[in-house]
């Protein structure tokens, strides 16, 4: 098996590469189209065909042809917003590459369509616990949705799972399931309502001091 991360110092965005090495088989998760001559010449190293282009959420809006560039990778690009172009995929659908399967989460609320992709014992959760860090979108999209997908999808799962975010600037690219069950600070020791509350209160202040992207 093949695993590499890929991390962007500037925008502190991530990607990352699971190959199958035996079956000669890829899939990205949450590429980016501004490397798509390194992700190309990855495939090529090692004689990799893509089989899935995953994407955890998007912010398409901010860079409109991101989406048209990403299908110059040649396979079936899976998200959770509706386009023409994306591969519609079901809660709990299998994503085959070589021997090994990717699992799909609905995990809505920082988007209001975000995926997670479960594959061993790793879960690609994008921007799903970045709350107030995402450098595109300072606030959840859908607060009550995020509030049950990393409590009832992600908090439900082993403590041991590895839980790999869409980019690290003010988060962990890295966690554990128990380590951000016991101390995230928004999620952690805190009630439903008292989240959405505080959610209210980040969404106040954007609103009277703008977010510059």
């Amino acid at each position: 098996m093949l695993f590499r991360i890929l991390h962007d110092e500037r925008s502190g965005e991530l990607s990352y590469l699971l190959a199958d090495t035996d079956a000669c088989e890829a899939v990205l998760v949450d590429p980016h189209s501004r490397d798509l001559p390194v992700l190309l010449a990855l495939l090529d190293e090692r004689g990799l065909r893509l089989r899935w282009v995953l994407r955890t959420h998007q912010h398409d809006h901010l860079h409109p042809m991101e989406f048209s560039l990403l299908g110059r990778l040649g396979a079936p690009l899976v998200q959770g917003e509706a386009r023409e172009g994306a591969l519609a995929v079901a809660e709990g659908a299998q994503l085959p590459f070589g021997h090994e399967r990717v699992r799909v989460l609905s995990t809505p609320g920082h988007t209001a369509a975000c995926l997670s992709f479960v594959w061993r014992d790793r879960v690609f959760c994008g921007g799903l616990l970045a709350v107030d860090a995402c450098p595109h979108q300072p606030v959840p999209a859908e607060p009550a949705a995020l509030w049950d997908s990393v409590t009832g999808r992600i908090f439900t799962l082993p403590d041991e799972t590895l839980l790999f975010a869409g980019h690290e600037r003010q988060a962990r690219a890295v966690s554990t399931v128990l380590e951000q069950r016991r101390w995230h600070p928004f999620f952690a020791r805190q009630t439903r309502d008292g989240f959405l509350a505080r959610v209210a209160s980040l969404h106040a202040a954007t609103h009277q001091e703008p977010y510059a992207v």
